[in-house]
């Protein structure tokens, strides 16, 4: 069965609704849930960008149950591998076991804040390699030293450390990050029902590992309303992952997506009440074979009609699946 998760979108809810909006997820019934983690949202007009870390702080107190997970953390240029492994060894013992870590090369939107340039799609995933080696040797508890290409540790450690570390996820889109995924990821983290991405997993190392996508949807009971949400908040996705990861600013992904219809983003995202419609989205999902599937509502204010209608509606549905 495929497991079914909500996701805190950072870029268009404020911190406290993004906490009360993973309680009343968790009081849905869904899965796991995770967290986008921004400096800037895609698009001004989704009008956010809170600490993804605080937030998952107060996540991991105001809930029980739910997991909780990054999707995804860029552990190399606004955070510095040893940072982020302190952050995830807390947020795992707050949580009490509950926290995944997912990890990813980054996006020069959120990066480029920090002023060190944006190198290549190569030296990028170099980076994440690195780190990612680093982060697991903090996770042991010992003390840890490394001088490599990209990072330098001196007797960095980790003082509360959990019995269980937290799992580790790495994002791919190509076969590059697909090999630092089979080195080092629990499980694999993509945003497309891309066969061809999970069987390079396998063939670097990842076979029987989890598997998690993401689908955006955007409902409402008028689907003129929510079409015209989902243009207005999340047409930017239309440009792919090799084009975002290159844009800085809000501005560039609304000059880039100026010519995307609403009709073509209706296309991409199921829009409405139709059950049906985000049913045979997520089917691709779970035939490409993928094991956990996170959902996205498009709009913060239009979160609690959503998980209402997810909770009587929409979960059974998927549970089927």
């Amino acid at each position: 069965m495929t497991h079914i998760g909500y996701t805190m979108m950072t870029e268009q809810a404020g911190p406290r609704e993004l906490v009360g909006h993973v309680v009343e997820a968790e009081r849905a019934g869904f899965d796991f849930s995770v967290i986008s983690d921004h400096s800037f949202p895609w698009l001004s007009s989704q009008g956010h960008a809170p600490y993804a870390w605080s937030v998952l702080g107060a996540a991991a107190q105001a809930t029980t149950r739910i997991p909780l997970m990054t999707y995804v953390t860029c552990p190399t240029f606004r955070y510095h591998p040893v940072v982020v492994a302190q952050k995830a060894a807390t947020v795992q013992l707050l949580s009490e076991g509950r926290f995944r870590l997912g990890l990813g090369s980054g996006e020069n939107l959120n990066e480029h804040v920090i002023g060190r340039g944006w190198p290549s799609a190569r030296v990028r995933l170099a980076m994440l390699d690195e780190a990612a080696e680093i982060i697991r040797a903090l996770f042991t508890g010992e003390y840890v030293t490394r001088h490599g290409r990209h990072f330098q540790v001196d007797g960095a450690r980790l003082w509360d450390v959990p019995d269980t570390p937290p799992p580790l996820g790495i994002a791919v889109s190509g076969p590059r990050s697909c090999a630092v995924a089979g080195r080092h990821a629990d499980l694999l983290i993509t945003t497309q029902p891309d066969r061809g991405l999970l069987d390079a997993f396998d063939a670097q190392g990842g076979a029987g590992k989890p598997r998690m996508g993401q689908l955006p949807l955007c409902y409402d009971t008028d689907r003129n309303a929510a079409v015209a949400r989902a243009h207005g908040q999340f047409r930017w996705a239309s440009g792919g992952w090799r084009v975002n990861a290159e844009l800085a600013l809000p501005t560039s992904f609304a000059q880039a997506s100026a010519h995307t219809r609403p009709e073509d983003v209706a296309k991409t995202i199921p829009c409405g009440d139709d059950v049906d419609a985000v049913v045979e989205a997520a089917r691709r999902f779970v035939d490409a074979g993928f094991t956990d599937l996170a959902l996205v509502q498009v709009g913060g204010d239009h979160q609690a009609p959503f998980l209402r209608w997810a909770e009587t509606t929409l979960l059974p549905a998927l549970r089927d699946l």
